[in-house]
């Protein structure tokens, strides 16, 4: 096609990405407030073990594959601007719910107060009473939760589709999903310090209000860039390059693309490549993100609101961030300077990123030195993760209309729910189990539940790889999708 003029072009694009920036970050900050009180906060007074938490965790990641599996769906009929003020609505709304958890487990259990609650003898039936009414309250609001949290990355995976041209969306996608790092950034960094001065609750509460924050931003500034005003010609131009000039000019007059049916999706391997990569790997970073606090403060003693503790996992998702943006560049770079074709660069760049959870191997005997050895190894793990990700999210759009993009997204998510279900479930069980056996659980050179730690490390290490191979068998070479008739 003709040479696209940019000297004039809006950059509206930006903003655009920003937003979901925003609105990831917002995601996994209200996903995070459990992770970062639950040990020392809301354990104490509900009575909770590990495996209670795994539960929590595990059943919060059933709930999320099953709402993705049709919140993509949901997204592509409802369309990204209704559909995602709808998910973001849901899950601040849930978010803001699990508050009411102490107050309604107090009012069945027939306690005066939170602190009678607490004062319950440990292993008694009371306790145990206790803590299986609010492991359930809990999952009732993590339900609501995972429902609206489902449409986050459908919704904005559209987006970018719409906004971005194909050799754009990685470097796009890895901007906005290094939302998911920042909020795990900022969260240790505020919600344990919250909790300490005004209690558990108004942590929820105060992450979860952001969620209302944003959707005013989003109803102000959000159209599809052929209608939104704030686009000229030279940038929709842009956006629009990997198709034809005809098609361009008529963009404005199209509404709706062909689409693929929903079980008719499950017919491509090109479908069941992406299901492969979530998961395989989803679950690691959800491990890490479930369990990272509660890392520091079994193996080195650090609870979630001390500076130890708050620098440490501060220090984790900085690295995470950071050299995840960088990562998302390198397709970029792979199509601009060795003229590869979008798709072979990405998997290229995901090959790379693929070798770094290995190091994983090395997070728990370093630790023996010192803490600041996981938390700089489960960062660099956390940045080929998020890197990996947005390559693989970019995927979908190289090879399926942008009609079905949110649909294939909401699949491989679920597949990504699956997998984090049965890792953060099996890791509560095993923690548990390890820590009650002492030194007669032994796994490489560890006793007890460090074991346990070491067990889970050396499965997320290999899981990349593995999945990156099962990808390029399933997918050798570039094969878009195309919709006929």
């Amino acid at each position: 096609m003709a040479s696209i003029q940019t000297s004039k072009m809006s950059n509206f694009r930006w903003v655009i990405c920003a937003l979901l920036f925003v609105a990831t970050t917002i995601n996994y900050m209200d996903r995070q407030v459990l992770s970062l009180t639950w040990k020392d906060f809301i354990a104490p007074e509900f009575h909770w073990t590990d495996d209670d938490y795994g539960t929590i965790t595990g059943l919060f990641s059933i709930f999320y594959a099953i709402a993705n599996l049709f919140a993509g769906k949901f997204i592509d009929w409802m369309g990204t601007k209704k559909g995602y003020l709808i998910a973001i609505f849901v899950w601040s709304t849930g978010a803001v719910m699990h508050a009411g958890c102490g107050w309604v487990a107090m009012q069945l259990e027939g306690y005066g107060s939170i602190e009678a609650l607490r004062l319950v003898q440990a292993g008694s039936d009371a306790a145990v009473a206790i803590a299986t009414i609010s492991v359930w309250l809990f999952l009732s609001c993590r339900l609501i939760l995972a429902v609206g949290e489902a449409g986050n990355f459908p919704a904005a995976i559209k987006v970018t589709a719409e906004y971005f041209p194909k050799k754009d969306r990685a470097f796009s996608t890895s901007i906005f999903n290094s939302g998911a790092s920042v909020g795990a950034l900022a969260a240790p960094a505020t919600i344990p310090l919250m909790a300490r001065a005004w209690g558990w609750e108004m942590a929820f509460i105060i992450i979860g209000v952001l969620g209302y924050v944003w959707m005013g931003l989003w109803i102000w500034l959000y159209d599809r860039p052929e209608r939104n005003k704030r686009v000229n010609k030279s940038e929709l131009c842009y956006i629009e390059q990997d198709r034809d000039l005809a098609t361009i000019e008529t963009a404005v007059e199209e509404e709706k693309e062909k689409t693929i049916g929903f079980m008719k999706c499950f017919s491509y391997r090109q479908t069941w490549s992406f299901i492969v990569g979530k998961f395989m790997t989803d679950g690691v970073w959800w491990f890490f993100l479930f369990w990272a606090p509660a890392y520091f403060s079994d193996q080195y003693g650090y609870k979630s609101d001390s500076e130890m503790a708050i620098m440490l996992v501060f220090t984790l998702y900085a690295i995470c961030t950071v050299l995840s943006i960088c990562g998302g560049y390198l397709p970029t770079y792979f199509v601009d300077k060795k003229r590869m074709n979008p798709y072979i660069g990405r998997m290229r760049a995901m090959l790379i990123f693929a070798c770094f959870p290995v190091l994983g191997l090395f997070a728990q005997p370093m630790g023996a030195f010192s803490p600041w050895w996981p938390a700089i190894i489960i960062g660099l793990l956390g940045a080929g993760h998020q890197a990996w990700s947005a390559n693989l999210y970019s995927t979908i759009g190289d090879m399926f209309p942008k009609s079905t993009i949110a649909t294939i997204t909401g699949i491989g998510a679920m597949a990504g729910g699956i997998s984090s279900f049965m890792i953060n479930k099996g890791s509560g069980m095993l923690f548990t189990y390890a820590e009650a056996q002492g030194k007669a659980f032994s796994f490489m050179g560890f006793d007890g539940k460090p074991a346990g730690y070491m067990i889970v490390f050396c499965i997320c290490a290999v899981a990349y790889l593995a999945g990156w191979c099962m990808m390029k068998m399933l997918v050798p070479k570039y094969k878009p999708i195309i919709v006929e008739g």
